[in-house]
């Protein structure tokens, strides 16, 4: 059996139907429990108001760094695969779900497959994303658009509040 190389990835998280705090924390245990995946680091639940489509709840996001064998694609079918298990139905662009995961960076790689556009096409413009991250890893570099503090700073963070036991503060 060949070696497989471990490439590091990060992974946003966001969910706001059905106890959305839960279902990130779940899905950072399921993430986390598949053979071929480790989780390095998770950032704190953050709370966001929702993009494009603003009638629905806001949002619970993380973001985490994990390591992997699997290829961006495996990696991206495990990850459908755990929003299809939590109840996830894509109803329409920006519409309330139970689970979002999406692959923000992929080893560094860069593809306009359009399954699996690496970086994320959008991330370097969210906060709810670019927050989180800066959190675990200020240094991290998505694709040409800089470091994730630098990214972090760049969007803001007025509307972003970190979750902390029920309650919620301000992100810095």
């Amino acid at each position: 059996m060949p070696t497989h190389t471990l490439k590091t990835a990060v992974i946003a998280l966001g969910s706001n139907l059905q106890n959305p705090a839960g279902q990130v924390e779940a899905a950072l245990k399921a993430i986390a429990a598949h053979d071929q995946i480790e989780l390095q680091q998770a950032s704190s639940l953050y709370i966001t108001a929702p993009i494009g489509y603003a009638d629905q709840p806001d949002f619970v996001n993380a973001v985490c760094i994990v390591t992997t064998t699997l290829s961006g694609k495996d990696l991206l079918a495990v990850l459908n695969g755990i929003e299809q298990a939590f109840g996830r139905k894509r109803s329409f662009r920006n519409a309330p779900r139970t689970l979002d995961l999406d692959i923000i960076d992929y080893n560094g790689e860069f593809s306009e497959d359009p399954h699996l556009t690496l970086p994320h096409p959008r991330a370097h413009e969210r906060g709810f994303v670019m927050c989180p991250l800066a959190e675990i890893s200020p240094d991290y570099v998505i694709g040409n658009y800089g470091t994730a503090k630098e990214l972090a700073v760049r969007t803001g963070s007025a509307d972003i509040r970190i979750l902390k036991n029920d309650q919620t503060q301000k992100a810095v």
